[in-house]
């Protein structure tokens, strides 16, 4: 289908100039049959075809504006012709790069490039034709562009500087609507890239406000409310699968004579140490240490059996007593010391949680009455 038919009144009688404005037609109507392409390959024919025309017209543009310096035209009208030439170039880009945006690219695109061509020859064209005949003649660039148009139709020009006129307002408005849009586009994006990244920080303070939730804040370690329910779930896992679980509950000797002796801020720093110890003792990511209440700590040892959690305890022991932080008013050593109640199991039941906490619990009371300073194992679990 060709959008654009030539005729002799698009004629500049310059050899050049004419033949590449009629290669140019070619392209355009080459363009426009592209448009209409299946969808499969269309828009790489299209891309392809547009980079030929935008090369061509870049050299078209210069051939013409090489010849406008040879035929010696006026300055003035070079200037003109050439804003012309680099406003062209500039909006069919700002045009391509919208034409998603077009309700029908074809006609608008193609017949954008097919009216500025027909503008373009019966304007500064066919003035710089005849200009460059009167130069031929004898007649001073100067003079010529000074008496080019005197003896032509002043309506038809009249008509054509306005039609120019309009179409230069128009590129100004699409051009500054394409910007419009552009700019909109990156607000969006600059929005859009501002929620993600709140989104993020969103989810890092849940994840922190969870973290917080389930720590101690003077131990680092998990709390109560934690320990209570990781050690339901490892109650239910270890019942559904018959594997045994292990349970330590850890306290300090003689804790409230330490506060006593050394103080308060001694005491917190004496638990951080003690609860330090106690982490440094577990060998597994699995194994769970957390802070029971005041300076009682417990452990959760997931498929840990009687033996295995025996070997923890005595670890936990040992690690307490190499801190030797003095403790002159223990009535069991020189040193700060923990007595461990140990035990170890397969779950009877699913919520097996409050009888194993009973039965550590009843080992801890034995470690304290036989010395202190020692891991006693449950009798039955």
């Amino acid at each position: 289908m060709e959008t654009f038919v030539r005729d002799q009144n698009l004629l500049t009688g310059l050899p050049l100039v004419d033949q590449q404005h009629h290669a140019l037609v070619d392209l355009f109507n080459e363009l426009s049959s592209s448009f209409f392409l299946a969808e499969g390959n269309r828009e790489v024919v299209l891309a392809d075809t547009f980079r030929r025309l935008e090369a061509y017209t870049r050299e078209h543009f210069s051939d013409e504006e090489a010849l406008m310096h040879s035929e010696g035209v006026d300055a003035r009208h070079i200037a003109v012709h050439h804003a012309l030439h680099e406003q062209f170039v500039a909006q069919v880009n700002t045009m391509w790069g919208r034409r998603a945006d077009m309700g029908d690219p074809a006609e608008t695109f193609v017949g954008f490039l097919t009216a500025w061509l027909g503008l373009h020859i019966l304007g500064i064209d066919q003035s710089l034709a005849r200009q460059i005949n009167l130069i031929r003649q004898g007649v001073a660039p100067a003079d010529a562009f000074e008496r080019e148009g005197a003896a032509q139709d002043h309506g038809t020009q009249a008509l054509i500087k306005m039609i120019g006129n309009l179409y230069r307002v128009l590129s100004r408005q699409n051009a500054d609507l394409a910007r419009a849009n552009l700019h909109l586009e990156d607000r969006v994006a600059q929005r859009t890239a501002e929620l993600a990244q709140t989104n993020e920080e969103l989810k890092l303070a849940n994840v922190r406000l969870e973290a917080f939730s389930r720590t101690d804040g003077l131990l680092q370690l998990a709390n109560r409310a934690y320990f209570d329910t990781r050690l339901a779930e490892a109650c239910a896992t270890a019942f559904r699968r018959e594997q045994p679980l292990g349970l330590l509950m850890i306290d300090v000797d003689y804790f409230k004579r330490y506060n006593d002796s050394y103080g308060h801020q001694a005491g917190d720093a004496c638990l951080q140490a003690v609860a330090a110890a106690v982490q440094g003792a577990m060998l597994r990511a699995s194994d769970l240490v957390a802070r029971y209440g005041g300076e009682e700590l417990a452990v959760i040892l997931p498929d840990t059996d009687a033996a295995g959690t025996a070997a923890v305890a005595a670890r936990v022991v040992a690690a307490v007593a190499a801190l030797g932080l003095a403790h002159k008013a223990s009535g069991v050593a020189t040193h700060v010391s923990v007595s461990v109640g140990a035990v170890s199991g397969i779950p009877a039941q699913r919520d097996a949680s409050a009888p194993l906490v009973a039965q550590a619990d009843a080992a801890l009371y034995r470690a304290k009455e036989q010395g202190r300073n020692r891991w006693v194992m449950a009798e039955s679990a």
